[in-house]
């Protein structure tokens, strides 16, 4: 199916981010550039039906909507909370055992108990056949096809409602796994299949079985999530595609999504991350940190000298993953993160979340569990009669009996000190998880910025801010919603990838730029189908070089003006060894390099959202305040409450005070300062020290 993207003419643009907790919305009006925002509840059995909600809730024709574009956790619930498809996987003969086997070690190498997680595919739907190709891609035995007709019935007698295929060496050349899927296909036409040269056309074979397998896990889940959806769309009347946005920062169709639904995995962090390039490359900040507070997580990218920090594998519920993604790191803080005391009497927080339903105590919706929200409830941070604008109704008796009762009376403490001691440990987490994005790779965070967003975003992000010593901070207009509208810039990507293990020099080149053609090739066809002239689409080449007789790669690109073999061996080589020297502390510049995999981006641009600059608010503000727990002070203190849009362009506060809006709340600590800027952003900085 054609997307004619470019000729289009409509009226509105929608984005579309499913969280944890709740479902944010975007419409954008393509004239005028004017954004409005919503919010419905994730209930997770009922997503389609949410999803129109939220749409009906801006009034708009449907048939004036030119584009949807959606970011969604479908796949990655499903796979967490491992409710996906029973399936079966078809591999080389010996090799059934891979899936198990692992790399055969434990990561935390001094717990002696730990286990990894079991194959979703036991060893019985684990099959079999004859088969060969060596790691040069020549055929060594031919597929036996009966075979493959044999195990595939032995499969579905099991109940197997989809079907892995995973050869050895596939990446190297794949007409095994394509005359076994053909066959499958004309016998089971309906079966949903997924071959690894389609999914992961990398080496290592226990990782890109995997991934094979987790994409046949969820694909009958999301392709049916998509089809109701797609079908509920059109009966609005909605006549365009639907675009799902991708784990790489860009979006494809939703049948692309459908059937290669693992490249959705971290589609809705992908979102935020993309936004926030666009919006600090504006605002002339070449290093941020972008944090990201749902109700069940908290994401973290790093955009470092103004690109996007991407890897090529991950690992979902400790299950690798790959293909290319941004690099974002998710940890279980986030609104709805529950408090607990564990069995040495010790407090923590998350990664159990109370979600939307039953939700945090004091949704009054049946939770008793105390939160973070709570929390800070507790301490003041939110209005109880202004969470979501008013639209709901924070219970504060329900979060004061919920953290009395489960930690501060075990603890033998106040209640206040209880619900400081949630946060806090919630705020040690979040710090954590940004050190193992800079410090770790050996980026100091006090040369970044951090831009925070997500319903929870402006109430931690001071206090993380200050441990780490980060200068400034900045919270975007409608920060709850700025996933959703960072997919709203969000362009058409396909990535191509293959291994070819070389060597990185002068007689070997020549083979490399002949892959990368050919990956270029199959990139461009893809996004034109998008409906975009093979002129106007963009195209990033990259490679994975390591020293000679290393394991593992690093991910160098090749910059557009190399336009021949020389240059790029002399260019990937400074680079390469540059960045060696950064990450490893060691690097020699005239060793020996060697090629593993060959990577290809293809780009069709989409024109982004314009960020208006703002004028003089229209609403007048009221003066009012209320007491706030700030630990520095160790007491609650009268507090001013602002509300954000009474707020105009070069305003500042001084801290301590509140800045509520009806998606989120931004704490101003003592001694900070916060700044309203011409784009409606809030600048905040700490004190001088």
């Amino acid at each position: 199916m054609k997307m004619l993207v470019k000729a289009m003419q409509s009226k509105y643009r929608i984005a579309v981010d499913v969280g944890g907790t709740f479902m944010d919305f975007v419409l954008m009006d393509e004239q005028t550039g004017e954004i409005r925002i919503e919010k419905v509840p994730s209930i997770a059995h009922q997503l389609p039906e949410q999803f129109m909600k939220g749409l009906s809730a801006f009034g708009v024709d449907m048939a004036t909507i030119g584009r949807i574009f959606h970011g969604m956790t479908v796949g990655v619930n499903a796979l967490i909370q491992e409710r996906g498809a029973r399936v079966g996987l078809i591999t080389t003969r010996g090799f059934r055992d891979v899936l198990e086997m692992g790399r055969g070690g434990r990561k935390p190498v001094y717990d002696f108990v730990q286990r990894n997680p079991k194959p979703l595919v036991e060893r019985f739907l684990r099959r079999e056949v004859t088969e060969r190709i060596s790691v040069q891609g020549e055929v060594l035995e031919p597929i036996d096809l009966n075979e493959v007709d044999r195990e595939v019935d032995y499969l579905l007698s099991q109940g197997v409602q989809a079907v892995a295929i995973t050869f050895l060496h596939a990446y190297a050349h794949p007409s095994h796994e394509i005359a076994a899927r053909e066959r499958i296909a004309a016998r089971y036409p309906q079966l949903p299949v997924s071959v690894s040269h389609d999914i992961a056309a990398e080496w290592r074979e226990y990782e890109r079985t995997s991934t094979t397998v987790l994409n046949a896990f969820i694909q009958p889940i999301v392709r049916g999530y998509l089809d109701q959806l797609q079908l509920n769309l059109t009966e609005a009347g909605y006549t365009q595609p639907l675009a799902i946005m991708q784990s790489n920062g860009g979006v494809a169709d939703a049948q692309t999504a459908g059937m290669k639904p693992i490249r959705t995995l971290m589609s809705g962090p992908a979102g935020g991350v993309i936004g926030a390039k666009y919006l600090c490359s504006l605002l002339g900040y070449k290093n941020v940190i972008c944090t990201d507070v749902g109700g069940t997580s908290y994401d973290v990218a790093i955009i470092e000298d103004g690109n996007i920090l991407e890897r090529s594998q991950t690992e979902i519920a400790r299950r690798p993953v790959l293909g290319s993604l941004i690099d974002v790191i998710s940890i279980g803080a986030g609104g709805g993160s529950m408090a607990w005391l564990d069995h040495r009497m010790g407090l923590q927080v998350g990664p159990q979340s109370a979600g939307a339903h039953p939700g945090p105590a004091c949704f009054g919706r049946g939770g008793v569990e105390p939160t973070t929200t709570d929390a800070h409830l507790v301490l003041g941070r939110l209005d109880p009669d202004y969470f979501l604008g008013g639209r709901m109704q924070l219970d504060l008796a329900a979060a004061t009996r919920a953290i009395e009762e489960k930690i501060a009376k075990p603890l033998g403490i106040t209640v206040q000190q209880a619900a400081h001691g949630i946060v806090a440990i919630a705020e040690t987490n979040m710090a954590n998880a940004i050190r193992t994005k800079t410090v770790a790779r050996g980026l100091d965070p006090r040369e970044f910025v951090s831009l925070a967003y997500g319903g929870g975003g402006g109430l931690f992000a001071c206090s993380v801010a200050e441990e780490l010593e980060v200068p400034r901070v900045i919270v975007p207009i409608a920060p709850a919603n700025f996933s959703a509208w960072g997919i709203l810039s969000s362009d058409y990507v396909e990535d191509q990838v293959r291994t070819k293990v070389l060597p990185f020099d002068s007689g070997h080149i020549g083979q490399s730029l002949l892959v990368l053609d050919e990956l270029a090739e199959h990139a461009l066809q893809a996004v034109a189908g998008y409906g975009f002239e093979r002129a106007e689409i963009v195209l990033l080449r990259r490679v994975d070089i390591r020293f000679e007789n290393q394991e593992f790669t690093i991910t160098v690109e090749l910059d557009p003006a190399w336009r021949d073999g020389a240059s790029i061996l002399a260019g990937v080589r400074e680079r390469f060894v540059s960045s060696h020297l950064r990450l490893y502390g060691h690097g020699d510049p005239a060793a020996n390099l060697e090629q593993v995999s060959i990577r290809c981006r293809a780009i069709g641009r989409v024109r982004a959202p314009e960020v208006a600059r703002i004028s003089a608010p229209t609403k007048v503000a009221i003066p009012r305040s209320r007491p706030v727990y700030f630990h520095s002070l160790r007491a609650m203190v009268p507090t001013q409450i602002v509300e954000r849009d009474t707020l105009a362009p070069g305003q500042k506060l001084q801290g301590p005070a509140i800045v509520d809006e009806w998606t989120m709340t931004t704490v101003v600590p003592p001694g900070w300062t916060c700044l309203c800027d011409d784009y409606g952003n809030l600048v905040l900085d700490p004190a001088i020290k």
